[in-house]
Protein backbone atom coordinates (compact mmCIF):
# COMPACT_ATOMS: atom_id res chain seq x y z
CA UNK A 1 0.00 0.00 0.00
CA UNK A 2 1.51 3.32 -1.08
CA UNK A 3 0.85 6.97 -0.31
CA UNK A 4 0.95 9.41 -3.25
CA UNK A 5 2.50 12.77 -2.34
CA UNK A 6 6.20 12.42 -1.59
CA UNK A 7 6.07 8.66 -2.16
CA UNK A 8 5.01 8.09 -5.77
CA UNK A 9 5.57 11.76 -6.58
CA UNK A 10 8.53 14.06 -5.99
CA UNK A 11 7.05 15.58 -2.85
CA UNK A 12 8.15 18.99 -4.10
CA UNK A 13 4.88 20.30 -5.55
CA UNK A 14 4.84 23.42 -7.70
CA UNK A 15 2.08 25.96 -7.35
CA UNK A 16 -0.18 25.82 -10.40
CA UNK A 17 -3.16 28.20 -10.29
CA UNK A 18 -5.70 30.10 -8.20
CA UNK A 19 -9.40 30.45 -8.81
CA UNK A 20 -11.19 33.11 -6.77
CA UNK A 21 -14.87 32.29 -6.26
CA UNK A 22 -15.93 35.29 -4.16
CA UNK A 23 -15.19 39.02 -4.02
CA UNK A 24 -11.50 38.50 -3.19
CA UNK A 25 -8.84 38.73 -5.89
CA UNK A 26 -6.40 35.88 -6.60
CA UNK A 27 -3.51 37.44 -4.68
CA UNK A 28 -5.63 37.84 -1.55
CA UNK A 29 -6.79 34.21 -1.76
CA UNK A 30 -3.17 33.12 -2.06
CA UNK A 31 -2.05 35.43 0.76
CA UNK A 32 -4.68 34.12 3.19
CA UNK A 33 -3.97 30.47 2.28
CA UNK A 34 -0.21 30.99 2.68
CA UNK A 35 -0.66 32.79 6.00
CA UNK A 36 -2.57 29.79 7.32
CA UNK A 37 -0.22 27.22 5.76
CA UNK A 38 2.88 28.64 7.47
CA UNK A 39 2.16 26.28 10.35
CA UNK A 40 1.94 23.15 8.18
CA UNK A 41 4.78 20.76 7.27
CA UNK A 42 2.94 19.27 4.28
CA UNK A 43 4.69 19.61 0.88
CA UNK A 44 1.53 21.12 -0.64
CA UNK A 45 1.53 23.81 2.03
CA UNK A 46 5.17 24.58 1.33
CA UNK A 47 4.37 25.14 -2.35
CA UNK A 48 1.62 27.63 -1.49
CA UNK A 49 3.80 29.57 0.97
CA UNK A 50 6.66 29.63 -1.54
CA UNK A 51 4.36 30.97 -4.29
CA UNK A 52 3.10 33.76 -2.02
CA UNK A 53 6.61 34.84 -1.15
CA UNK A 54 7.62 34.83 -4.81
CA UNK A 55 4.83 37.36 -5.39
CA UNK A 56 6.11 39.43 -2.42
CA UNK A 57 2.82 39.04 -0.57
CA UNK A 58 2.90 39.99 3.12
CA UNK A 59 1.81 37.04 5.24
CA UNK A 60 0.00 37.38 8.57
CA UNK A 61 0.46 35.23 11.63
CA UNK A 62 -2.03 32.39 12.00
CA UNK A 63 -3.47 31.66 15.43
CA UNK A 64 -5.31 28.62 16.82
CA UNK A 65 -3.75 26.51 14.07
CA UNK A 66 -5.13 22.97 13.74
CA UNK A 67 -4.16 20.22 11.34
CA UNK A 68 -7.18 18.26 10.16
CA UNK A 69 -5.50 14.84 10.02
CA UNK A 70 -4.90 14.61 6.30
CA UNK A 71 -7.91 16.59 5.12
CA UNK A 72 -6.65 20.14 5.64
CA UNK A 73 -5.82 22.86 8.15
CA UNK A 74 -7.76 25.46 10.15
CA UNK A 75 -6.87 28.61 12.00
CA UNK A 76 -7.51 32.29 12.58
CA UNK A 77 -5.89 35.07 10.53
CA UNK A 78 -6.74 38.70 11.34
CA UNK A 79 -9.74 37.51 13.38
CA UNK A 80 -11.06 35.63 10.36
CA UNK A 81 -11.73 31.91 10.65
CA UNK A 82 -9.91 30.14 7.81
CA UNK A 83 -10.07 26.56 6.57
CA UNK A 84 -7.95 25.16 3.75
CA UNK A 85 -8.33 21.58 2.62
CA UNK A 86 -10.10 18.99 0.52
CA UNK A 87 -13.77 18.21 -0.03
CA UNK A 88 -13.98 16.18 3.18
CA UNK A 89 -12.94 19.18 5.29
CA UNK A 90 -15.43 21.46 3.56
CA UNK A 91 -18.24 18.95 4.15
CA UNK A 92 -17.17 18.60 7.77
CA UNK A 93 -17.46 22.38 8.22
CA UNK A 94 -20.69 22.66 6.24
CA UNK A 95 -19.13 24.88 3.55
CA UNK A 96 -21.11 24.93 0.31
CA UNK A 97 -18.94 24.29 -2.77
CA UNK A 98 -21.59 25.38 -5.25
CA UNK A 99 -20.49 25.00 -8.87
CA UNK A 100 -16.79 25.08 -7.99
CA UNK A 101 -16.55 21.29 -8.03
CA UNK A 102 -16.74 21.25 -11.84
CA UNK A 103 -13.65 23.43 -12.18
CA UNK A 104 -11.90 21.49 -9.41
CA UNK A 105 -12.52 18.22 -11.23
CA UNK A 106 -11.05 19.69 -14.42
CA UNK A 107 -7.85 20.59 -12.55
CA UNK A 108 -7.70 17.19 -10.85
CA UNK A 109 -8.10 15.45 -14.19
CA UNK A 110 -4.82 17.11 -15.17
CA UNK A 111 -3.08 15.65 -12.12
CA UNK A 112 -3.29 18.69 -9.82
CA UNK A 113 -4.18 18.60 -6.14
CA UNK A 114 -6.96 21.09 -5.39
CA UNK A 115 -7.52 22.76 -2.03
CA UNK A 116 -10.53 24.84 -1.11
CA UNK A 117 -10.17 28.00 0.99
CA UNK A 118 -13.08 29.02 3.21
CA UNK A 119 -13.24 32.25 5.20
CA UNK A 120 -15.80 32.44 8.04
CA UNK A 121 -17.63 29.44 6.59
CA UNK A 122 -17.80 30.78 3.03
CA UNK A 123 -15.87 29.43 0.04
CA UNK A 124 -13.61 32.16 -1.39
CA UNK A 125 -11.30 30.27 -3.71
CA UNK A 126 -9.45 27.18 -4.86
CA UNK A 127 -5.71 26.59 -5.14
CA UNK A 128 -4.18 23.98 -7.43
CA UNK A 129 -0.75 22.45 -6.86
CA UNK A 130 0.93 19.95 -9.19
CA UNK A 131 3.44 17.33 -8.05
CA UNK A 132 5.34 15.40 -10.76
CA UNK A 133 5.77 11.63 -10.54
CA UNK A 134 9.29 10.50 -9.61
CA UNK A 135 11.27 9.23 -12.58
CA UNK A 136 12.14 6.06 -10.66
CA UNK A 137 8.55 5.22 -9.64
CA UNK A 138 7.38 3.31 -12.79
CA UNK A 139 10.46 1.04 -12.70
CA UNK A 140 10.05 0.45 -8.96
CA UNK A 141 6.38 -0.51 -9.23
CA UNK A 142 7.03 -2.79 -12.21
CA UNK A 143 9.76 -4.64 -10.29
CA UNK A 144 7.23 -5.28 -7.50
CA UNK A 145 4.60 -6.48 -9.96
CA UNK A 146 7.15 -8.87 -11.45
CA UNK A 147 7.40 -10.39 -7.97
CA UNK A 148 3.60 -10.77 -7.79
CA UNK A 149 3.17 -7.95 -5.27
CA UNK A 150 -0.30 -6.37 -5.25
CA UNK A 151 -0.15 -2.55 -5.22
CA UNK A 152 -2.79 -0.26 -3.70
CA UNK A 153 -2.67 3.54 -3.58
CA UNK A 154 -4.21 5.31 -0.58
CA UNK A 155 -4.01 9.10 -0.53
CA UNK A 156 -5.62 12.10 1.08
CA UNK A 157 -5.83 13.78 -2.33
CA UNK A 158 -9.03 13.81 -4.36
CA UNK A 159 -10.15 10.67 -6.17
CA UNK A 160 -9.77 12.28 -9.60
CA UNK A 161 -6.18 13.36 -8.89
CA UNK A 162 -5.39 9.94 -7.50
CA UNK A 163 -6.91 8.30 -10.58
CA UNK A 164 -4.76 10.45 -12.89
CA UNK A 165 -1.58 9.35 -11.08
CA UNK A 166 -2.80 5.74 -10.97
CA UNK A 167 -3.43 5.78 -14.74
CA UNK A 168 0.13 6.98 -15.36
CA UNK A 169 1.51 4.17 -13.18
CA UNK A 170 -0.95 1.38 -14.10
CA UNK A 171 -2.27 1.08 -10.54
CA UNK A 172 -5.70 -0.54 -10.53
CA UNK A 173 -6.67 -0.14 -6.87
CA UNK A 174 -6.96 3.40 -5.52
CA UNK A 175 -8.47 5.05 -2.45
CA UNK A 176 -8.77 8.84 -2.57
CA UNK A 177 -9.52 11.42 0.15
CA UNK A 178 -8.72 8.92 2.90
CA UNK A 179 -7.97 10.08 6.42
CA UNK A 180 -5.16 8.60 8.57
CA UNK A 181 -7.64 6.42 10.48
CA UNK A 182 -9.05 5.15 7.18
CA UNK A 183 -5.56 4.19 5.98
CA UNK A 184 -5.11 2.37 9.28
CA UNK A 185 -8.46 0.61 8.83
CA UNK A 186 -7.51 -0.42 5.29
CA UNK A 187 -4.26 -1.99 6.51
CA UNK A 188 -6.16 -3.80 9.26
CA UNK A 189 -8.77 -5.06 6.77
CA UNK A 190 -6.10 -6.45 4.44
CA UNK A 191 -4.35 -8.17 7.35
CA UNK A 192 -7.59 -9.76 8.53
CA UNK A 193 -8.06 -11.09 4.98
CA UNK A 194 -4.76 -12.93 5.44
CA UNK A 195 -2.45 -10.63 3.48
CA UNK A 196 1.03 -9.57 4.53
CA UNK A 197 0.93 -5.79 4.20
CA UNK A 198 3.77 -3.36 3.55
CA UNK A 199 2.85 0.32 3.88
CA UNK A 200 4.96 3.00 2.19
CA UNK A 201 4.57 6.65 3.20
CA UNK A 202 6.37 9.83 4.10
CA UNK A 203 4.08 12.01 6.20
CA UNK A 204 2.62 12.39 9.67
CA UNK A 205 -0.71 11.21 8.26
CA UNK A 206 0.87 7.90 7.23
CA UNK A 207 2.36 7.15 10.67
CA UNK A 208 -0.55 5.07 12.10
CA UNK A 209 -0.69 2.85 8.99
CA UNK A 210 3.12 2.52 8.93
CA UNK A 211 3.10 1.32 12.54
CA UNK A 212 0.21 -1.11 11.95
CA UNK A 213 1.55 -2.70 8.74
CA UNK A 214 3.59 -5.91 8.83
CA UNK A 215 6.38 -3.86 7.26
CA UNK A 216 6.33 -0.07 7.53
CA UNK A 217 8.51 1.64 4.92
CA UNK A 218 9.22 5.36 5.29
CA UNK A 219 10.77 7.68 2.74
CA UNK A 220 13.99 9.24 4.00
CA UNK A 221 12.88 12.51 2.41
CA UNK A 222 9.74 12.57 4.60
CA UNK A 223 8.91 13.48 8.20
CA UNK A 224 10.67 12.23 11.32
CA UNK A 225 7.37 10.87 12.65
CA UNK A 226 6.98 8.63 9.60
CA UNK A 227 10.54 7.34 9.90
CA UNK A 228 10.18 6.59 13.62
CA UNK A 229 6.90 4.70 12.95
CA UNK A 230 8.39 2.48 10.23
CA UNK A 231 10.73 -0.50 10.43
CA UNK A 232 12.54 0.42 7.22
CA UNK A 233 13.61 3.81 5.85
CA UNK A 234 14.56 4.40 2.22
CA UNK A 235 17.27 7.00 2.84
CA UNK A 236 17.19 8.50 -0.66
CA UNK A 237 13.41 8.29 -0.96
CA UNK A 238 13.74 6.03 -4.02
CA UNK A 239 11.02 3.36 -4.26
CA UNK A 240 13.42 1.07 -6.10
CA UNK A 241 14.93 0.50 -2.66
CA UNK A 242 11.89 -1.64 -1.80
CA UNK A 243 12.81 -4.19 -4.46
CA UNK A 244 16.42 -4.12 -3.25
CA UNK A 245 15.32 -4.59 0.38
CA UNK A 246 13.03 -7.46 -0.60
CA UNK A 247 15.80 -9.11 -2.61
CA UNK A 248 18.23 -8.68 0.30
CA UNK A 249 15.68 -10.09 2.76
CA UNK A 250 15.10 -13.18 0.63
CA UNK A 251 18.85 -13.69 0.27
CA UNK A 252 19.31 -13.27 4.04
CA UNK A 253 16.72 -15.93 4.87
CA UNK A 254 18.25 -18.26 2.28
CA UNK A 255 21.70 -17.63 3.79
CA UNK A 256 20.43 -18.39 7.29
CA UNK A 257 19.04 -21.73 6.13
CA UNK A 258 22.36 -22.58 4.47
CA UNK A 259 24.26 -21.74 7.66
CA UNK A 260 21.90 -23.85 9.74
CA UNK A 261 22.53 -26.74 7.33
CA UNK A 262 26.31 -26.30 7.68
CA UNK A 263 26.02 -26.31 11.47
CA UNK A 264 23.77 -29.37 11.44
CA UNK A 265 26.13 -31.37 9.18
CA UNK A 266 29.20 -30.37 11.21
CA UNK A 267 27.61 -31.27 14.55
CA UNK A 268 25.99 -34.48 13.26
CA UNK A 269 29.47 -35.74 12.25
CA UNK A 270 31.74 -34.11 14.82
CA UNK A 271 29.80 -34.62 18.05
CA UNK A 272 29.40 -38.44 17.73
CA UNK A 273 33.10 -38.85 16.90
CA UNK A 274 34.07 -36.64 19.84
CA UNK A 275 31.81 -38.75 22.05
CA UNK A 276 33.74 -41.90 21.01
CA UNK A 277 31.09 -43.64 18.93
CA UNK A 278 33.81 -45.00 16.58
CA UNK A 279 36.25 -46.00 19.34
CA UNK A 280 34.94 -49.57 19.89
CA UNK A 281 35.22 -50.30 16.17
CA UNK A 282 38.30 -48.36 15.04
CA UNK A 283 39.93 -47.02 18.17
CA UNK A 284 39.50 -43.45 16.79
CA UNK A 285 39.10 -40.54 19.16
CA UNK A 286 38.92 -36.89 18.20
CA UNK A 287 41.91 -34.93 19.43
CA UNK A 288 40.99 -31.69 21.24
CA UNK A 289 43.39 -29.87 18.88
CA UNK A 290 41.61 -31.20 15.81
CA UNK A 291 38.23 -30.37 17.37
CA UNK A 292 39.35 -26.77 18.00
CA UNK A 293 40.53 -26.38 14.40
CA UNK A 294 37.31 -27.94 13.09
CA UNK A 295 35.24 -25.58 15.22
CA UNK A 296 37.17 -22.57 13.92
CA UNK A 297 36.76 -23.73 10.31
CA UNK A 298 33.05 -24.21 10.91
CA UNK A 299 32.68 -20.64 12.17
CA UNK A 300 34.78 -19.34 9.29
CA UNK A 301 32.59 -21.10 6.74
CA UNK A 302 29.39 -19.67 8.25
CA UNK A 303 30.84 -16.13 8.34
CA UNK A 304 32.20 -16.39 4.80
CA UNK A 305 28.83 -17.53 3.55
CA UNK A 306 27.11 -14.64 5.33
CA UNK A 307 29.55 -12.11 3.83
CA UNK A 308 28.28 -13.06 0.37
CA UNK A 309 25.21 -10.94 1.19
CA UNK A 310 27.22 -7.80 0.57
CA UNK A 311 26.90 -8.44 -3.14
CA UNK A 312 23.08 -8.50 -2.83
CA UNK A 313 22.79 -4.81 -1.88
CA UNK A 314 23.64 -3.57 -5.40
Amino acid sequence: MVDKTGTLTEGRPAFSSIIATADLDENEVLRLAASLDQGSEHPLADAIVRAARERDLVLDKAENFESGSGIGVRGTVNQQSLALGNTALMKQLGVSLGDSNTEAERLRAQGASVMYLAVDGRLVGMLAVADPIKASTPEALQSLRDRKVRIIMATGDGVTTAKWVADQLNIDEIHGEVKPDEKLALVDKLQREGHVVAMVGDGINDAPALAKADVGIAMGTGTDVAMSSAQLTLVKGDLRGIATARKLSEATVRNMKQNLLFAFLYNSMGVPIAAGVLYPLTGWLLSPMIAAVAMSLSSASVISNALRLRGQTI
